[in-house]
């Protein structure tokens, strides 16, 4: 092995010094083609001619224009992959590879040495590869095989053969750490060298340490629906970008970033994602939530309950009297029958029930709700509901123009005509010298294409310019008054949406009469009245949102977006049927992936993800959906793992990486006072240990809030208190609600409130088993009653407790 340590470090030295090489020689390069794309776009109208004396010089100019745009674009394209060169290099220098195996492909007769880092990278030669880059077909075998047979696919067939040794590296700046000869995906001493490790604030790239089950989640390139349920700490969003980067790598030639959407829980969690890609030497995708993606559909009409307001509404207002007429509006909303509801309710608003806001102009009526009910069902009734608001809409635009050219000569025009001002009188005046072959090159090429066109015949009119001029003023006038009720009509806002969508939350035979319902849910009359309320108030609970833009889209047509070709759902368990029914109709052309834990399904709506009873399935069928189940967990010590499994029913499947630490620790005070100051000295021990990354955990916001006042109140330091529109995630201790900490780790976490009192309901089970998992290294829980009876289910061995407690407390 000394001899191979020599060897290994001698090739490693030789890499290195080609790296360096080729950087020096890239570095001229990238500051030369910098430059002149400074130079072309500083001298961009310098070598270009404009001249538009007549129709022929127009069109040079226009292709004049159209050529040094094209040098500039080829410039700065260049650049840019130089730059993605230069990047990738001096990533590579500090370790250029991770991995190694020996392959010899049946029928060559001989090994091949493949190693394998975060990017490729070849010798001057252009066909020797010193280094592979992980995501091409013949890494794959590193993570997929033992030494022994092995085979990769590839464009052209499957290639197989022996792999004859596969081993790891740990390299730093240059020089060997590590190296270790395994039959395994990833050696254990390494994974603990890397999972032992402190949280950091940014998610970071695995491409290292990838497991065999990841990696089929990362090249799963034949699924449409590609559907993970994966333990929590089991590296399922991990291998998501992972798979991200491996697609971008694939599809290189027809995949652009900008063609990926990842719907993430919450802001903070795309804050502590958006460095992997770029870590990958890739652009990120599209990053948001589902939460901003309705309020983008719904625009300014309607205000939007958020989803964590919806929960804090379900944890905290049990004893209310509407409560049950909400929870069950909630899980009604969600469900396929009522997105099937809404489909018959389309259909009978094709036959009657359309509602429409009149256009009124000047304090009257400019074209009334009674004139676009006869012109709508005036349409053969064969056509589409959408298609016959399309026909309705174009019959309203020429309205408004025929009706615009008889206000021109209404009193109103000629009173504003009198008190015109400069500018107005200035813009006509342009219009007037344009029409006589001034023109104005800024303009678009379509104006360009139409002026041309047009010129000869107004070079041979014949102006009379105060006429002229005075019919200008005139349209002009009018013009402006009429844009917003020409703006409406194309934004549909002639449809009275809110009305249709109230309309639905009627009398329980009127509601089955529109939708061909045979029941209605429980709790009927309450629900009606509480939607109704909040329409009235022109907002929407959280629950009502999808359904109501998918009812904008069954009568207004559908906005499909045909560009993206990837959707990712993480927390995918938290989405109902119906927002996932609703997003593939919006991306019709896209394959989708969901990662999720039915463990961590803290919303009412959730979703079962795994199984043949998963309703995901029948979204694109079941030849083309593939299910995945990651069950091991390596995120938190096997202590830690084995008392967070026992909360869950089911959750004995779940397996713990062999990683040792601490028991959690349970703390029992006689006050929230006694409990704040004991948090204080947990706290400052964990900070001595090193660990920098530490969340107190609570239920609810309020919670939150009161944690944070106690504590900054007892001399606490540098404390951060996370709220929905908290943006960004911070190393540093936090005080947080369970909910917005889902999908993000902590090196220490710290239960404020784990009592009865706090968790008492089991639908707040995995609530309280997702906070518990967001530790990596150490547990608290703390509470000044008895413990939720989810703690006292436990075998004791799980854990360790203060047995007096503080102030004289007793753990129960």
């Amino acid at each position: 092995m000394i001899n191979d340590w020599e060897q290994e470090q001698e090739r490693l030295d030789q890499v290195t010094e080609k790296l360096r090489k080729r950087i020096a020689e890239l570095e001229p390069e990238v500051a030369g083609l910098r430059s002149q794309a400074g130079e072309i776009r500083k001298r961009f109208w310098e070598e270009v001619t404009v001249n538009t004396s007549n129709n022929e010089d127009f069109e040079e100019t226009f292709y004049s224009i159209k050529q040094q745009e094209a040098l500039l674009s080829e410039r700065e394209r260049s650049y840019k992959l130089r730059v993605q060169q230069w990047k990738g290099m001096n990533k590579l220098l500090q370790s250029p590879y991770f991995g190694r195996i020996d392959f010899n492909e049946d029928g060559l007769g001989f090994s091949e040495q493949v190693y394998i880092g975060v990017s490729s990278f070849v010798d001057s030669d252009g066909l020797s590869f010193l280094v592979y880059d992980w995501r091409t077909p013949i890494a794959s075998m590193y993570y997929d095989y033992s030494p022994g047979e092995a085979a990769y696919d590839t464009p052209g067939g499957r290639i197989t053969g022996t792999m004859e040794l596969k081993r790891q590296y740990q390299i730093r700046e240059g020089r060997l750490q590590n190296v270790i000869d395994t039959s395994l995906t990833i050696g254990d001493e390494l994974l603990q060298q890397v999972l032992g490790k402190s949280a950091d604030s940014q998610m970071k790239s695995i491409v290292a340490t990838i497991q065999r089950e990841q990696n089929a989640i990362i090249r799963d390139d034949k699924s449409r629906m590609l559907i993970v349920q994966g333990a929590a700490g089991s590296g399922k969003t991990s291998a998501a970008l992972q798979r991200v980067a491996y697609l971008l790598y694939t599809h290189r030639e027809k995949l652009k970033a900008d063609q990926i959407v990842l719907f993430s829980p919450n802001p903070i969690f795309n804050s502590y994602v958006s460095t992997v890609l770029p870590e990958l030497g890739e652009e990120n995708m599209q990053q948001t939530t589902f939460q901003e993606y309705l309020e983008h559909g719904l625009g300014t009409e309607l205000r939007l309950e958020g989803p964590f307001d919806q929960i804090e509404y379900v944890l905290t207002e049990q004893a209310t009297r509407e409560y049950e007429a909400r929870l069950k509006g909630i899980e009604y909303k969600a469900s396929v029958a009522f997105l099937q509801a809404l489909q018959s309710y389309a259909g009978w608003l094709g036959r009657e029930g359309m509602r429409f806001n009149g256009i009124r102009f000047r304090d009257g009526d400019l074209i009334t709700i009674e004139q676009m009910e006869t012109k709508f069902y005036g349409y053969d009734p064969s056509i589409r509901l959408a298609n016959r608001i399309a026909m309705l809409q174009e019959w309203l635009l020429q309205e408004l123009t025929l009706l615009e050219r008889k206000e021109r000569e209404e009193p109103w025009v000629q009173e504003e005509f009198n008190y015109l001002d400069k500018e107005q009188y200035a813009a006509v005046h342009s219009e007037l010298h344009k029409e006589r072959g001034v023109f104005d090159f800024a303009e678009q090429y379509e104006e360009i294409q139409e002026f041309l066109q047009n010129k000869r015949r107004r070079d041979e009119a014949d102006f009379d310019y105060a006429e002229r001029e005075e019919e200008l003023l005139r349209d002009m006038i009018v013009k402006e008054h009429f844009k917003p009720l020409r703006r409406s009509v194309k934004r549909m806002l002639f449809i009275d949406m809110v009305g249709l969508y109230a309309q639905l939350f009627g009398d329980e035979d009127a509601y089955k009469t529109m939708t061909n319902e045979a029941e209605v849910p429980g709790h009927w009359s309450e629900m009606c009245e509480q939607t109704k309320e909040k329409l009235g108030r022109l907002e929407l609970f959280y629950e009502d949102a999808t359904p109501y833009l998918y009812l904008k889209e069954l009568v207004e047509g559908v906005r499909t977006n045909t560009e993206v070709r990837h959707i990712f759902v993480d927390e995918g368990q938290d989405y109902s049927m119906f927002q996932y029914e609703y997003l593939k109709k919006l991306f019709p052309r896209a394959r989708m992936t969901v990662l999720g834990d039915f463990g961590q399904a803290i919303f009412t709506q959730a979703t079962e993800l795994y199984g043949a009873a998963s309703p995901l399935i029948r979204l694109y069928g079941e030849a083309d959906t593939n299910l995945i189940r990651l069950v091991r967990s390596y995120r938190s010590t096997r202590e830690i793992v084995e008392f967070t499994k026992a909360l869950l029913p089911g959750g004995e499947d779940i397996v713990p990486f062999d990683r040792t630490g601490n028991k959690p620790r349970l703390t029992v005070a006689g006050s929230g006072e006694q409990l704040a100051a004991r948090m204080i000295e947990d706290l400052a021990a964990l900070h001595a240990e090193g660990f920098d990354s530490i969340a107190i955990i609570t239920k609810t916001a309020a919670e939150s809030g009161e944690a944070y006042d106690r504590l900054t109140a007892q001399g606490c330091p540098s404390l951060r208190l996370v709220t929905q529109k908290t943006l960004t995630f911070e190393k540093g201790t936090m005080v947080i609600p369970a909910y917005l900490a889902k999908g993000v780790e902590f090196d220490a976490v710290l239960i404020y409130d784990a009592s009865s009192r706090a968790y008492h309901r089991e639908s707040e089970r995995k609530l309280f088993y997702t906070a518990c998992t967001r530790a990596m290294h150490r547990l608290h829980l703390y509470a000044t009653e008895e413990w939720t009876r989810f703690i006292q289910e436990l075998d004791s061995s799980l854990y360790e407790a203060d047995p007096l407690g503080i102030g004289g407390a007793q753990l129960t």
